[in-house]
């Protein structure tokens, strides 16, 4: 509904001419843009990351609109010390997907585009249990599916049906991360190994080694294994950042100076989260929560993100997003997660 609604206010504010004072209102001086998969075959994967060519359009769009892509350092030093009002805009991207590589790389490296990937140890050494990539599989693999957990089975035979049912669970387990376990049936009765999809979508260390060297590129940290750290008690989730920080630092022999929070809502990281963050050494904290950053001094481990990619994505939608029209409908209508 609210997708609707932020579609509609922002064709009717650019037809009546009010875009630039939701701009004004609304934007703020930065962006963290947030992606995940670049896919080149975005139906076939259900949509769920961005094409190429999207990907491509947001850059241009950005500098046309006079937004600046800068890393995160550069734009946190910048509205630290430049009075003027300019405005930042800063790329991340998710969970160290093969694509962010193969197809995302060559598309920055033309727009001259710095950017931060987060990446968690389990994708990189092959442990992670990537659930929304198993369902993902699921669903555009079979015409019928059960999950059991839910006690529902989706007859899902169109491009339609197998989207919208991969939603459904989707938003099911992110409603309550303990859920995720109990998928296991599910995929067991499938015969999927979660596991093996790590090699089939995240990069290798090697792949990890070559990218850290690029002058564009920036690692954070994501994690050992990707959970919701708001369910796992202090030691442990302190532990989550703290391990995969130190294998990053190992592996690259650099710093890794930032992290993105997983799930990134409010359901999955909190102020005891952020607190961890800065005492295990991080410099800055991302969450997925969206908003625009607006002060001169944000609260560097609980920074927003505007979420970029997904089945109803495009371009009418990600410049209101820019533009400021979902923080208008949010603040009009009530925050999300």
């Amino acid at each position: 509904m609210k997708r609707l609604l932020s579609r509609t206010i922002f064709h009717a504010a650019s037809w009546a001419g009010f875009a630039p004072a939701l701009r004004r209102a609304f934007a703020g001086r930065a962006a963290i843009l947030m992606f995940h998969e670049i896919q080149q075959d975005w139906r076939s994967e259900l949509k769920t990351g961005a094409p190429p060519d999207f990907l491509e359009y947001c850059l241009k769009w950005l500098r046309q609109q006079g937004w600046e892509i800068v890393s995160l350092d550069a734009c946190l030093e910048r509205l630290a010390a430049d009075p003027e009002p300019r405005r930042y805009a800063v790329l991340t991207f998710d969970d160290g997907y093969k694509d962010n590589v193969t197809t995302a790389l060559p598309i920055l490296e033309r727009n001259s585009a710095p950017f931060t990937v987060y990446v968690p140890t389990g994708a990189v050494k092959r442990t992670m249990q990537p659930w929304w990539l198993g369902l993902r599989d699921l669903f555009r693999s079979r015409d019928s599916l059960a999950i059991d957990a839910m006690n529902l089975r989706f007859s899902c035979r169109d491009f339609d049906e197998k989207a919208s049912a991969l939603e459904k669970v989707s938003n099911w387990v992110h409603e309550d991360y303990q859920r995720v376990g109990m998928l296991a049936p599910t995929f067991s009765k499938a015969d999927l190994s979660l596991e093996a999809l790590n090699d089939t979508y995240f990069i290798n260390e090697r792949e990890l080694q070559v990218l850290a060297r690029h002058p564009l590129a920036s690692i954070g940290g994501h994690t050992e294994s990707h959970p919701a750290l708001a369910y796992l008690n202090a030691a442990s989730a302190r532990a989550e950042m703290v391990d995969n920080r130190a294998y990053l630092e190992g592996l690259l022999q650099r710093p890794v100076r930032h992290v993105a929070f997983p799930y990134g809502n409010s359901r999955a990281c909190g102020s005891r989260e952020q607190h961890l963050a800065a005492e295990v050494g991080f410099s800055t904290a991302v969450t997925t929560r969206h908003g625009h950053i607006s002060d001169r001094k944000p609260h560097l481990f609980g920074l927003p993100r505007i979420a970029v990619g997904g089945p109803s994505d495009g371009r009418i939608p990600f410049e209101g997003r820019m533009n400021g029209v979902q923080s208008a409908v949010q603040m009009l209508f009530g925050r999300g997660n």
